[in-house]
């Protein structure tokens, strides 16, 4: 029986890598994508998330239009890494039309989805988490449908990518990132931030993989220039990975969505994210995310560890060598 995946993203590069690679994965089915706001406007994501569907001839998979801001925290975007458009900013004079969305928003298609599909729908999260926020307040019920939930975002040690201490799905919407990680009863495995940088890509398997003499090599080669430009610059990696080499870590969630067989090494814990930030100038958020039994706070001072018994994973570790899955489908 195929693996069937509902998928949730912001359609930057990274969520466009993720895509294709379950597309590419012959045990897997797309049930739906469903688009929020995050690395770009949500037009964009919507664009975006199509022309990789075209890029796939797959535009026969639904897609849905979500939220297009967070619950309370200020809008924000990842032009600098991901171009304006979201896309490395290179543009497709032959774009698929709008006209291809479905009528049905990406909340009530997450909770439709899910219960057609009870137990058996594996939801991955590589955007905010507003949507997943909303689909929970509106039928508290949902998560019980879901088989698991996997998710790009957080941090462990207050390292960020966005802020000082934030990561950018989580501070793109704080209080739907403490809802879901409250409310959520399905198993959650989360490939956070600092996992991402110490699982990066050489640059030796990036430039191999994007050489490739195919159409969709070629298209992720285009796309996917400007972040690593950004990638390879001696301040970034200096200053927000700590260290060389691509970092795609959307493709990190998706490919343990994909085969968990993937991940060589886990941590179960309890956690949720602190909405009071350890810093003046820090939005109100540090990613937090407790080992079972030790939960005594946040940084500021603030609990946070769930109480539940709620299954919360922390990819720890995750062979490089399992991405060959996406090379395959180039």
């Amino acid at each position: 029986m195929k693996r069937k995946l509902l998928i949730d993203v912001d359609t930057g590069v990274d969520d466009a890598q993720s895509i294709m690679l379950a597309l590419a994965s012959p045990d897997v089915e797309v049930l739906g994508i469903t688009c929020c706001h995050g690395n770009t406007k949500l037009e964009n994501v919507l664009k975006n998330t199509l022309r990789v569907l075209k890029v796939c001839n797959r535009l026969d998979i639904p897609v849905f239009r979500g939220c297009e801001k967070p619950l309370l925290a200020k809008k924000r975007s990842a032009a600098d890494y991901h171009g304006a458009d979201g896309l490395g900013e290179v543009p497709d004079p032959n774009a698929p039309s709008l006209e291809l969305l479905q009528k049905k928003n990406a909340v009530n298609a997450m909770i439709k989805i899910a219960k057609e599909n009870s137990g058996e729908v594996t939801l991955v999260a590589t955007a905010p988490l507003t949507n997943l926020a909303v689909a929970v307040e509106l039928d508290p019920s949902f998560p019980k449908h879901l088989k698991a939930l996997y998710i790009m975002g957080g941090n462990t040690e207050s390292r960020g990518n966005t802020t000082v201490c934030g990561e950018f799905n989580f501070v793109a919407d704080p209080e739907a990132a403490h809802i879901v990680l409250d409310r959520f009863t399905c198993p959650i495995s989360i490939a956070c931030w600092e996992f991402c940088c110490m699982r990066s890509l050489p640059w030796s398997f990036v430039d191999e993989w994007f050489s490739r003499k195919t159409e969709k090599a070629k298209f992720l080669k285009e796309i996917s220039a400007l972040s690593m430009k950004k990638a390879r610059s001696p301040e970034y990696e200096k200053e927000i990975t700590a260290g060389k080499g691509f970092n795609p870590c959307d493709l990190f969630a998706m490919a343990a969505a994909v085969d968990d067989t993937f991940i060589t090494e886990s941590e179960q814990v309890n956690g949720s994210p602190s909405l009071t930030g350890p810093l003046p100038s820090e939005p109100p958020l540090t990613d937090l995310v407790s080992p079972s039994g030790c939960g005594d706070g946040g940084a500021d001072g603030s609990p946070h560890a769930r109480d539940d018994g709620a299954r919360l994973h922390g990819a720890a570790g995750e062979e490089t060598q399992g991405l060959h899955h996406q090379k395959r489908g180039l």
